[in-house]
């Protein structure tokens, strides 16, 4: 239950930075996954590209999958909580000015960053 919850929670930051300041993909999800749930990176892209399979991500999908790396359960509920998030986000977003809007998508790309760069987890 708690790993439901954290994928949800997953999908719904994405969605809601995805309509906040245009991220949220692999941006949030990879590295979410990588650094909560301690999944690999191929997996994490695979579950990443399956969330948002059609029909961008179809092929990339394909090729993940053939190796292994991809959970269509975890990518079904990142994507319930991405479309909810989404809406959400778009419709905070647009109530703030874009100025501030850039400075957020700025600060959030670096503290990203700089997790995944000093973060200890292989």
């Amino acid at each position: 239950m708690e790993t439901l919850i954290y994928l949800i929670l997953i999908g719904l930051a994405a969605g809601f930075l995805g309509g906040m300041v245009g991220i949220g993909g692999g941006v949030i999800i990879v590295p979410a996954l990588v650094l909560l749930f301690g999944l690999s990176q191929h997996n994490a892209q695979g579950i990443s590209l399956a969330m948002m399979l059609f029909p961008v991500g179809l092929f990339g999908v394909l090729n993940y999958y053939k190796k292994g790396y991809v959970d269509f359960k975890y990518a079904g509920l990142i994507a319930v909580g991405f479309l909810i998030g989404s809406y959400i986000g778009s419709k905070f977003s647009l109530t703030l000015p874009q100025e501030l809007v850039k400075k957020i998508f700025a600060v959030v790309m670096i503290l990203l960053a700089l997790k995944m760069l000093f973060s200890g987890k292989k």
